[in-house]
């Protein structure tokens, strides 16, 4: 089987997806499928387009005011990876926003540690799950207590529960107990085994789509097309091969660790999972009745998720905590183009929340 490396390099990710031809679903009729309950949304890819020149500026912009600090966040997760997995490192990030930080760890952890860890990534999808082939596939080079898997953020801790229902039925077909432990920069709701922060900034490289993630998409997964020894899909897009700034991205960012490394101590931050998952829960509660949402799918809480919902949802609202924030300007762009309104709720726990619109079906 050839070695699928995305517009990566061997020496960064080995990607265990699939790629595969999907047909493009427009944005709206995606929504109904998903909405009707017709079609999971893993079965459905809209067509990505490359964005607009003065959104990634906007881009440009985050990398400016937050890489010193996710350079900050690197350092403080590979050093609690190591701390946490003295039997060996295997990093599986769940792709796509998992990625490029899998990729940037991979490089940290041997550059400044001297660890030569492996790096995966593979799919997990909300009601699917993790993609059993894949795992398989790690655990014949791998001991499983030496996996650490990888994302970018928690929003409600969706990813996090469905890593743990997984991995458990993983361990019931397979027999084979894998710690179902997730590490983030930044955990919102306290679903994180490990994380470097809990506070809602903007990571770069969630601006973005593939253009910043190796020219893949997000996974996909058909259950009547699928084989049963598949991994899950993806489309490659390699046509945006001229503006693809994953190669950008991560020489930046390791430039940028490398001035803080030379500065020399960091501080691991302290962390109330308990007190995170409470504000998650009541800021949950308080926009169902708000905004009479009928199930917590359609509020997606913090920037990241934020943008992944104006990228390539029908979006219904925007929530900002502050109108005026560097580190929603481009939440700002998205909205105003798509003309989705915005509120500006000044108590929000999060920098921001989108809510996903409620067809009439």
């Amino acid at each position: 089987m050839p070695v699928f490396t995305g517009s990566y390099t061997l020496d960064d990710v080995h990607f265990l997806l699939n790629p595969v031809c999907v047909q493009d679903t427009p944005v709206h009729i995606k929504e109904a499928l998903i909405q009707s309950g017709k079609k999971h949304y893993s079965e459905m890819l809209s067509h990505e387009s490359l964005p607009a020149d003065d959104y990634v500026a906007l881009f440009y912009e985050a990398m400016a005011l937050n890489q010193e600090r996710m350079a900050k966040q690197l350092l403080i997760l590979a050093e609690q990876i190591i701390a946490t997995r003295p039997q060996g490192i295997t990093l599986v990030s769940l792709a796509r926003a998992g990625t490029p930080v899998g990729v940037l760890l991979k490089h940290v952890l041997k550059r400044y540690f001297k660890f030569d860890a492996a790096h995966y990534s593979v799919s997990i999808i909300r009601d699917v799950g993790l993609d059993q082939n894949a795992l398989r596939f790690i655990l014949q080079h791998h001991h499983p207590e030496s996996l650490v898997f990888v994302d970018g953020w928690t929003g409600k801790g969706v990813i996090a529960r469905q890593l743990e229902s997984s991995l458990a039925d993983f361990a019931a077909s397979d027999g084979v107990v894998i710690p179902a432990e997730l590490y983030v920069l930044t955990d919102l709701s306290g679903s994180a085994t490990i994380a470097a922060s809990c506070e809602d900034y903007l990571i770069p490289s969630s601006v973005l789509n593939s253009t910043v993630s190796g020219l893949v998409s997000r996974s996909v997964y058909d259950p009547h097309t699928a084989k049963a020894d598949d991994f899950h899909g993806c489309v490659y897009y390699q046509q945006f091969a001229e503006q693809d700034l994953s190669g950008y991205f991560i020489e930046t960012m390791l430039d940028c660790v490398e001035r803080v490394w030379q500065c020399g101590e960091l501080k691991r931050p302290m962390i109330d999972r308990q007190q995170l998952q409470r504000i998650s829960i009541a800021l949950l509660q308080w926009l169902t009745e708000q905004y009479g949402v009928s199930h917590a799918n359609y509020i997606k809480p913090g920037i990241g998720e934020a943008t992944r919902v104006l990228l390539r949802r029908e979006a219904r609202h925007l929530l900002l905590r502050d109108l005026n924030s560097e580190a929603t300007r481009h939440l700002r762009w998205l909205a105003e183009s798509k003309s989705i309104p915005i509120t500006v709720f000044s108590e929000l726990p999060y920098q921001a929340v989108a809510l996903i619109k409620e067809l009439q079906l």
